[in-house]
């Protein structure tokens, strides 16, 4: 097999000092809900911009930050915005903001007021009350300084003046408006869409009572009195192939008091993602998908009248195209908007007109546009985020939409980069990790490239026994890609030891494991387990993210097929080392690493000897209709497919110790999918073992992920070790 390391040599973090020179972890200490996680992350910097300048908010102050030399100044206390805002009495502080660049105001919101304070004259200049806003959906427009929200299902406004309009009436469970559609997919983060003026706001509607509600029940908690029964707490869930919701979008405005939807004809089978407005705010633009997500289409309509006016692009593919941005115009000319696309294997960046011509391919290359940060209009450039350098790394550039030329602009190094801009554009700040850097900020000028360090986190870890982080490739079981892997051993690692090791698995789509970040983006159980005398490896394997689209939909209409050979070609380097104890392998993953899990530990019986599956999807025709339909068509169109993927015909075939753990109240995977599972095993007369989370959905959350995790590793600890 052919092996190629990283680095020249592998890269070794942490100290070589023995256990009982060091601190040991615990996983109060690793884990997220752990009483000690917080002190054990890498300290961090919570900056914003206010214009050009950079400041620093904390929870008793606020700092401004000189963008040439890094430099501090105290800008105002707490105190003194309470006493300024007049909030003294009830001062809950939730969020703080500089919405306009160009003026000395500040944006504070409590539990009951908002309220804009000007720092130089020291005074509120406006307030408006957050009683009836609720949390479910909320969206404050700076321009109008009018705020939509969603409470009892319906759409709410209330304008600068204070008056508050219902804008829907018939809100419910099966009828719900301004939020989330479709799942979350597409990158829809929300439901609520403001004009650049905030005289009109756009919003989902979305009509589920057509759709079968799963039944999810609440526990009543062991200390309360009040409540014996259990009782309903359903799940509006399209299963794949099954009636799904259907989605218009409606437009409220303020001034008119009317309410109008876009003519966007039926919407039985439909998407649609990533509303926009055109800067004159006379045009929405909506990508539109069929159900089969192969037809994608940027499609116009009239903002007043909602009528359609024009199609400006279309893409297919024979499997699928996925949109996840909508479009971003420049701001230097209104009749030019940047897109992106993997219609040429790989997502890149692209300048069209807004008769919908393409008038540049911005980016191009056998590497992945990660994320548009914005614009500076100075020079014409878009900023972006790419793994152009390595698939391991993610850093920030800028490219000339006049000329295509582009260049890199973070601080340097071999890590990952995340940007936030300036609104000039001018600006950014630089968040980023490397292997061995917990984190670091710094202040770049977009223009020059110029960097300035602004934070420098230290090693939270120092005084511990800290595991050795090593990457490398292997090739796939196509014999030409290299895949990526991560490997965790123990601080005393000896190679002439044998280890029982641990395969760690996600393998799906949307996301990845191995990465430049700290400790190359390892997992804290991945510490706690090399610390218990574990060898831990991690592959990502084609069908997972960031690899360009081919590599990506390499599992099309047969999930976990492509994803086990390359995490078998995984085992078969592991055998390779002779520290790894081949007849103690174990695999563990969670949601689609729970279903790829369960299918190594039942097509490879002989290999995997334990196995702890989290919510784990068991049959694809189960899950929802976006996701499920994207990767695996449909149960009537794609029933070989189905067939070939599900795990209930492999309950028979289970051999080693496998435990199945769920949240009871999962909404994401639901319990389905394991009772059916364990049904067949029962029929079968295989034994997995079963633990489920009361109350909690598809991830623990809180102090009962410290459980969760002490009972996985209990698990190995009992039948691995």
């Amino acid at each position: 097999m052919h092996i190629k390391s990283i680095f020249a040599g592998l890269l070794v973090l942490g100290s070589a000092l023995t256990a009982t020179a060091q601190k040991q972890f615990t996983l109060e200490d690793l884990n997220f809900g752990g009483n000690n996680y917080k002190n054990m992350t890498p300290a961090n910097r919570s900056v914003t911009w206010w214009g050009d300048t950079p400041v620093r908010l904390e929870a008793d102050s606020c700092w401004t930050i000189d963008t040439k030399t890094a430099r501090e100044k105290l800008l105002f206390t707490r105190d003194q915005l309470a006493k300024w805002a007049g909030e003294e009495k009830v001062w809950t502080l939730k969020r703080l903001s500089f919405p306009y660049p160009d003026q000395p105001l500040v944006l504070t919101e409590t539990d009951s007021t908002r309220v804009l304070v000007n720092i130089k004259t020291r005074k509120s200049v406006w307030r408006q009350s957050t009683r009836d806003e609720g949390s479910v959906a909320v969206d404050w427009n700076k321009d109008s300084r009018a705020v939509a929200f969603v409470r009892d299902h319906n759409l709410w406004v209330t304008d600068a003046q204070g008056k508050c309009r219902q804008v829907t009436n018939d809100g419910s469970e099966s009828l719900v408006y301004g939020q989330s559609v479709h799942r979350n997919e597409f990158g829809i983060d929300g439901g609520i869409f403001w004009n650049n003026a905030g005289t009109r706001v756009a919003f989902y509607r979305m009509d589920q009572s057509m759709v079968t509600d799963y039944p999810l029940i609440n526990v009543p908690e062991p200390t309360d009195t009040t409540q014996v029964i259990a009782t309903p707490a359903p799940e509006t869930y399209p299963m794949a192939g099954q009636t799904s919701h259907k989605v218009t979008v409606g437009v409220y405005d303020l001034a008119a008091d009317t309410v109008m939807y876009l003519a966007m004809g039926d919407p039985t089978d439909r998407y649609f993602t990533n509303i926009s407005w055109s800067p004159d705010d006379k045009l929405i633009y909506v990508f539109e998908l069929n159900r089969a997500q192969n037809d994608c289409c940027l499609y116009s309509y009239d903002a007043c009248t909602g009528r359609w006016q024009s199609q400006l692009y279309r893409e297919i593919h024979h499997k699928y195209v996925e949109p996840q941005s909508p479009i971003m115009f420049l701001p230097w000319d209104n009749e030019k908007f940047v897109m992106m696309s993997e219609k040429d294997g790989y997502n890149h960046l692209y300048l069209h007109d807004i008769d919908g011509n393409q008038l540049r391919q911005l980016t191009s290359g056998k590497w992945v546009v990660m994320s548009m940060v914005g614009f500076d209009p100075s020079t014409h450039s878009v900023i972006y985020t790419a793994n152009e350098e390595s698939p391991l790394q993610q850093n920030i550039y800028r490219v000339n939409t006049d000329t295509g030329e582009h260049s890199r602009i973070d601080e340097g190094g071999h890590g990952w980069h995340g940007a936030v801009m300036s609104p000039s554009g001018k600006w950014l700040m630089d968040y980023y990790q490397e292997p061995d850097v917990p984190r670091n900020i710094a202040i770049v000028n977009t223009l020059t490239g110029k960097a300035t360090r602004y934070f420098t986190a230290p090693d939270p870890w120092q005084g511990y026994t800290v595991p050795r982080y090593e990457v490398g490739t292997i090739k796939a079981a196509d014999d030409e890609t290299d895949l990526y892997y991560r490997m965790v051993k123990p601080a005393d690692f000896d190679p002439a030891k044998k280890y029982p090791t641990v395969v760690y698995v996600y393998g799906g789509p949307h996301a990845h494991n191995v990465d430049a970040r700290w400790h190359h983006a390892s997992r804290s159980w991945e510490t706690y387990m090399a610390q218990r005398g574990y060898v831990l490896f991690i592959l990502d394997n084609r069908g997972s993210a960031n690899r360009g689209r081919d590599f990506e939909n390499a599992t099309f209409h047969q999930l976990g097929q492509v994803e086990m050979q390359d995490q078998m070609r995984g085992v078969d380097f592991l055998k390779t080392q002779a520290y790894v104890d081949t007849t103690r392998l174990g695999v563990h993953g969670w949601s689609y690493g729970g279903f790829m899990t369960i299918s190594l530990m039942t097509n490879y019986p002989d290999v995997f000897k334990v196995g702890v599956a989290g919510g784990p999807v068991i049959d694809w025709k189960w899950y929802e209709v976006m996701y499920g339909e994207r990767y695996m068509g449909t149960p009537q169109n794609n029933a070989e497919g189905y067939a070939l993927t599900s795990l209930i015909p492999r309950a028979k075939d289970l051999k080693g110790r496998l435990q199945i753990i769920i949240g009871l109240n999962d909404p994401t995977v639901v319990p389905q999918h394991a009772y059916s599972f364990l049904k067949a095993c029962i029929a079968a007369g295989t034994q997995p073992d079963f633990f489920v989370y009361p109350g909690q959905g598809h991830n623990m959350a809180g102090h009962q992920s410290v459980h969760l995790h002490e009972r996985i590793t209990r698990y190995f600890d009992d039948f691995l070790k």
